[in-house]
C-alpha cells in the first residue's frame, strides 16, 4: 500500500463548494478498485488548509490504473476547479503506523494487569496445589508480574528497563521442576481471577489473552526442568492479536 497526501490552500469563500465538491468527488473514488480509503481534513489551526489523504493499492495501480480509468474521471470533474489550491501533491511509504489497539489498551492498561494480579495471587496463596510454590513470596511480586503483563500485551517497556528483563523471569523458573497439573492449575486460576478483575470478556480479547497464558506457561514448565538450557537472553515477548483483531462494530 503506498499513502497519498494532497495539500491544499482553499480561499474562505470557497471552503463551502470545495467540500461540497468532495463530498461529490469520493463517490467515484471510494468505487475504484485502486483505492483503499480515503480522509479529507481541515485544519483547526488555520482553516484555509486542507489535507487530502488517499490509500492505494500501489502507486503503479494509481497512477496508470486509477488515472486511466472512467472513475478518475468523474472523480476529477468535481475537483479540477480546485487543482490551482494544491501545494502539495506525493506518495508516501507507510513507516509506523496504528490501526487498532494494543491488548494493554484494550484490557485497560496498567491498572487492569495490577487488578489482575492481586486478585490472583490472593487465589494463588490459598491453593493447595500451587499455593507452597509462592509460600515465601515478595509483596512486589504482584506488581512486578502485572508491569511484565503490561509490557507482553503493548504496554510501556518497564520489566525491562526497570526489573531486568527477560533474564529475570527466566530465573524465577529455572530448576523449579513445575508440573503440567501445577500449570494447569495456575492458568485456571488465571482465567478465574481475569473475570472476578473486570479484564474485558469479548471473545477476540480472550482468545489473545488466553493464548499467551498457555504459551508462556508452556514455556515456563519447560525451563523449570532439570538440565533444561533456555536461552539465557530474549527480548520480553510481545504479544498481539493474532488472527482476531478486536470487534468494533
Amino acid at each position: 500500500m503506498i499513502v497519498e497526501y494532497v495539500r491544499y490552500r482553499v480561499p474562505p469563500e470557497a471552503a463551502g463548494e470545495f467540500e461540497a465538491a468532495y463530498r461529490r468527488a469520493v463517490v467515484p473514488l471510494g468505487e475504484a478498485p485502486q483505492c483503499l480509503g480515503y480522509e479529507l481534513s481541515r485544519c483547526v489551526d488555520e482553516p484555509a488548509c486542507y489535507v487530502l489523504r488517499i490509500d492505494w493499492s500501489s502507486a503503479e495501480e494509481h497512477l496508470n490504473g486509477f488515472r486511466n480509468s472512467a472513475h478518475f474521471a468523474a472523480f476529477f470533474a468535481e475537483i479540477k476547479p480546485y487543482v490551482s489550491a494544491v501545494e502539495e501533491m506525493r506518495h508516501y511509504e507507510q513507516l509506523i503506523t496504528k490501526t487498532e489497539p494494543t491488548l494493554y489498551e484494550w484490557a485497560g492498561g496498567a491498572a487492569a494487569f495490577e487488578r489482575l494480579t492481586e486478585v490472583f495471587y490472593g487465589h494463588v496463596l490459598a491453593d493447595d496445589l500451587i499455593g507452597p510454590l509462592f509460600a515465601g513470596m515478595s509483596p512486589d511480586h504482584p506488581r512486578h508480574v502485572a508491569i511484565w503483563l503490561s509490557e507482553v500485551f503493548g504496554g510501556p517497556d518497564r520489566y525491562t528497563r526497570e526489573l531486568g528483563g527477560y533474564p529475570r523471569m527466566l530465573a524465577h523458573h529455572l530448576n523449579r521442576h513445575l508440573s503440567e497439573e501445577q500449570r494447569r492449575r495456575w492458568v485456571s486460576l488465571l482465567m478465574d481471577a481475569a473475570e472476578e478483575a473486570g479484564l474485558p470478556g469479548d471473545p477476540e480479547f480472550r482468545a489473545a489473552f488466553a493464548g499467551y497464558i498457555e504459551w508462556g506457561t508452556r514455556i515456563a514448565v519447560q525451563n523449570s526442568q532439570p538440565g533444561a538450557t533456555p536461552p539465557a537472553e530474549a527480548p520480553v515477548p510481545r504479544w498481539g492479536w493474532g488472527v482476531a483483531p478486536p470487534y468494533q462494530p
